[in-house]
């Protein structure tokens, strides 16, 4: 009887490690958050993607995904702080005007990962953090070729949100593929020195179109709605950004340059679980990692000749053949490449 006893005092507490042990590892699921920008989550571009790129990580990697959302720039520290306090992982800002927010939480938290879409600290990357980086210009690229080639007016538009390298790059990269299909082509630009605002973004497009332009091309967030409402009240044709906006004007946003936010977030979230952090690093995305690209709904608006020759382009730059141009010193040197 008193063996008997000591059995069951054994089995139990037995029991009571094993289900702590349990608990501790159930505790310790990977848990992922993100900063939007001031776009917000829903801004139907790159804080979307973001999301919905840690939303495909929930579903297939099973980690614990949330997010804190910014109104202004001053949220940034502060919802950064939540994320921290929250217990974390990793902790993503996203865009590039989270830069010296996500800097010196990295500094005051050096234990903690963090990772920044859209911005490389070079050769000063702490050990904790990750930059991201995308060869938006290749998408564009593609899209202004289209655009060249779809407009019948051989006037086109760039709108950009602010007049930075991030953005530079979708403009000369846009303006670089307009050019390759048209030599000839006009094309219209200017910055709305936003992302939020729509009305802004409506009435430079108005403006635009009102000096002929038949395409135009938006890389400025939610400033981009307004863009597309132009074209769509005007019967134009848009160039949406950052994730296929087709469905915000299906007859007339004929293409949109791609910029797989989710695909990054998605992949450095899945090595973290895989026990790997590229900390102290930029990861850079191009074309030929899948992570830009014209939308899947080009094929609904664009003709399959157009495609071909599309896809043709896609095989030069992905093989280095094609050097597209980032910013206006290497657009002036391609211009002058072209016939």
């Amino acid at each position: 009887m008193v063996l008997n006893l000591k059995l069951q005092s054994v089995i139990f507490s037995l029991v009571l490690v094993l289900s702590s042990s349990f608990a501790q590892g159930a505790d310790k699921q990977l848990k992922v958050g993100m900063v939007t920008d001031v776009g917000g989550v829903n801004d139907q571009s790159f804080n979307q993607s973001a999301w919905e790129g840690l939303q495909k990580a929930k579903k297939e990697l099973g980690i614990k995904a949330s997010y804190q959302e910014s109104k202004q720039d001053a949220d940034y520290p502060a919802n950064l702080e939540t994320l921290y306090d929250a217990g974390n992982e990793l902790i993503w800002g996203i865009g590039f005007k989270m830069a010296d927010a996500v800097l010196k939480a990295a500094k005051q938290n050096p234990k903690q990962k963090y990772a920044i879409i859209d911005y490389s600290f070079g050769d000063k990357t702490p050990p904790n953090v990750v930059g991201v980086m995308f060869k938006a210009e290749e998408g564009a690229f593609l899209a202004g070729y289209i655009a060249a080639k779809m407009s019948k007016t051989h006037t086109i538009g760039f709108i950009g949100g602010m007049s930075v390298p991030i953005i530079h790059a979708f403009q000369y990269g846009f303006k670089a593929g307009a050019k390759y299909a048209d030599p000839k082509i006009t094309i219209l630009e200017q910055h709305a020195e936003s992302f939020t605002d729509a009305a802004k973004g409506k009435a430079i497009a108005n403006q635009m179109i009102s000096k002929n332009a038949d395409v135009v091309f938006h890389a400025a967030g939610a400033v981009g709605d307004g863009v597309i409402e132009a074209a769509k009240e005007k019967n134009k044709m848009a160039v949406g950004v950052d994730r296929d906006q087709n469905y915000l004007a299906p007859k007339n946003v004929i293409t949109s340059s791609m910029k797989r936010v989710d695909t990054a977030i998605f992949e450095v979230t899945k090595d973290l679980k895989a026990g790997k952090f590229e900390g102290g690093k930029t990861l850079n995305y191009g074309l030929k990692e899948g992570a830009v690209d014209i939308a899947p709904t080009t094929t609904k608006m664009v003709p399959a000749a157009l495609l071909t020759e599309v896809g043709a382009l896609k095989k030069k730059i992905a093989d280095g053949k094609i050097k597209v141009p980032a910013d206006e010193k290497a657009y002036a040197t391609f211009a002058k490449t072209l016939k």
